[in-house]
């Protein structure tokens, strides 16, 4: 523990923030009188204060004083009250606001206040909810019950909803392993968004990294902390999307909200002082400074002893381990690994950024798990008719070209999904050929150009009975073929009822009907094959942990497969039966009649 942030003890609570090139830093308290300003003391790189009294509560920020002089990364200035970096609650949501960037203008009615927590009982740890070989569903918290009919309209699009027994109910219909929310800690609006009207729907960028969103957490701790418990209690466990590689302090044209105020060394630069931006968003943490993985520990470690979370999932998770480069040896592994709390739990990685080698799928740590892009972009690929059957038999076996052979004893560590947040829908995908993102105001630039999808000869929505079919086949053939694949599986929430964004591959700042998951006109149909898949799946978990090399592949004649036979152009016909008497499995996959046949019968015995 850094011994940052506010501790209660001893009639005492002392406040202590980093801030090493500071000339001075004030404590500003707010009440109803207004703002009070405390002179505090260095320490180090970093500047303490105590006050009497156990002060649970009050409504705090930061200033700072120091040299003004951006282009040598020194951005101090008093006018800005600058949010604690490890506050755990706020007062109100961050806004994006012209004067945040502006020096000399006074933002503390504009920038959120952190909030001292009362004093909290830990979480007593449990082995993490998850296994595995089990179904992720990837849920944005506000959108997926903002119009469910069932969850009353006050909870709409807050964690508490989660736990909602309707919500809970489709999610033990569907069998789901654990929910991987996005992001949840406090965000602010891209820049460019508020003069068109929009907002940042998704969270993926974040200012204060431990403090929950008060407009999707209203309740803070407390209402997360009661979620993950009522979720454990149906045998359901909670991932985080965490975004530890930019802050919403964006570039050189970004506000002064929190670290750029107080430690602009957090941020990795270039030898010439430029900001470096692997991540596309403006900055990037820099994760060789072991003050920015402190910060980063302490969160993690926070949502695990104060809320009880089961792990991880990380956004653009190589930022984690550059200096500048990448570096599969990187500190923080190491030091989650030997971190009693955050050692058992699960950890997750989107394993691409956009800098210089930024594509790292299957170089993470052995017991982490990575989402598999190639098994989404290959099954597409498959099914639309582009690639061949080898490659598809590779994904399904695990995509050991990528991970390597699975160690005794161990599970595979792919992260298999047809679509995410970022992109198209699954209904999308067999419903558009191109993105149309006209909605976000860039002129349909954004998003992925190439999305491997196709649209049965309409673009969009249609009437046609024969393209509807076609679609739905489609997608059930999709599906089947990621409930059949070895490693664990990732479902988007609605992608199980043919949920649409219109084409719409960059939702991002959708918060609207373009977003929102349609309840009231899903396919029940669809839901209810997925239901039957993902029971097969949840009753034979251990069989798709690991794939088992004791079988046969076989072509439509029901021969064993040869290296011609794999190699052919054009292969749709694949069979692979298991002889292990213990795993008996047998999977058929027909291209041409849009089937996945998956059969498991009792062991022998």
């Amino acid at each position: 523990m850094s011994g940052l942030g506010v501790e209660l003890a001893a009639g005492m609570t002392r406040f202590a923030v980093r801030a090493p090139a500071a000339d001075m830093v004030w404590l500003c308290c707010f009440d109803d009188a207004g703002e009070t300003r405390h002179a505090m003391a260095r320490q180090g790189p970093s500047w303490t204060l105590e006050l009497p009294g156990t002060l649970t509560g009050l409504h705090y920020g930061y200033r700072a004083a120091g040299e003004w002089a951006p282009s040598r990364g020194l951005w101090f200035d008093p006018a800005k009250l600058l949010v604690d970096p490890r506050a755990i609650e706020l007062d109100r949501r961050f806004v994006q606001d012209p004067r945040l960037a502006q020096f000399g203008e006074d933002t503390a009615d504009i920038v959120p206040r952190a909030v001292v927590p009362a004093p909290l009982e830990p979480v007593l740890q449990q082995p993490v909810h998850f296994a595995p070989g089990g179904l992720i569903y990837e849920v944005n918290v506000r959108a997926f019950t903002k119009l469910h009919p069932d969850v009353p309209e006050d909870m709409r699009g807050t964690v508490a909803a989660l736990a909602h027994p309707a919500v809970v109910a489709h999610l033990k219909k569907l069998h789901i392993s654990a929910v991987e929310l996005m992001p949840i800690v406090a965000w602010i609006d891209e820049r460019h968004l508020p003069p068109l009207g929009l907002v940042n729907a998704w969270g993926y960028n974040p200012v204060a990294v431990s403090a929950l969103d008060p407009g999707l957490c209203p309740g803070g701790v407390a209402e997360l902390r009661a979620t993950v418990a009522a979720l454990h209690a149906e045998g359901i466990g909670v991932l985080l999307d965490m975004v530890f590689n930019h802050t919403g302090e964006s570039d050189v044209q970004g506000g002064v909200v929190s670290l750029r105020g107080l430690d602009n060394a957090a941020y990795a630069h270039a030898p010439d002082g430029t900001l470096i931006n692997d991540t596309g968003c403006g900055n990037t943490l820099d994760f060789a400074n072991p003050a920015v993985r402190d910060l980063v520990l302490d969160a993690m470690r926070h949502f695990v002893t104060a809320c009880g979370v089961d792990g991880f999932r990380f956004d653009l998770a190589p930022v984690l381990a550059r200096g500048p480069g990448f570096d599969p040896a990187a500190p923080i592994f190491a030091e989650i690994a030997g971190d009693p709390v955050l050692s058992t739990r699960v950890m997750i990685a989107e394993p691409w950024d956009v800098g210089p080698g930024g594509y790292q799928l299957g170089n993470f740590p052995s017991h982490w798990l990575e989402w598999n892009d190639r098994f989404r972009d290959d099954v597409r690929r498959f099914w639309r008719g582009d690639e061949g059957i080898g490659t598809l038999a590779t994904r399904l076996a695990g995509s050991s070209d990528v991970f390597g052979p699975v160690q005794p004893g161990a599970a595979c560590r792919s992260v298999n999904f047809l679509a995410a947040h970022d992109g198209f829908t699954l209904a999308d995908t067999v419903s558009y050929e191109n993105r149309h993102n006209w909605a976000n105001g860039e002129n349909n630039r954004d998003g992925h150009g190439e999305n491997f999808s196709w649209n049965h000869g309409a673009e969009g929505t249609t009437d046609d009975p024969q393209i509807l079919a076609a679609r739905k086949a489609d997608l059930k053939a999709m599906l089947g073929t990621l409930f059949a694949s070895t490693g664990t599986i990732m479902l988007t929430a609605g992608d199980e009822f043919g949920r649409t964004q219109h084409g719409n591959n960059n939702a991002y700042c959708q918060d609207n009907a373009i977003g929102w998951v349609d309840w009231e006109h899903r396919d029940r149909e669809l839901e209810d094959h997925v239901a039957a898949l993902a029971e097969l799946r949840a009753k034979n978990l251990k069989r798709f942990r690991r794939f088992d090399d004791l079988g046969t592949w076989r072509g439509r004649d029901g021969q064993t497969m040869t290296v011609a036979d794999w190699e052919r152009p054009g292969g749709d016909w694949l069979r692979w039966s298991a002889s292990d008497p213990a795993a008996p499995l047998d999977m058929q996959i027909d291209r041409e009649r849009r089937q996945v046949i998956v059969t498991l019968r009792p062991p022998v015995g």
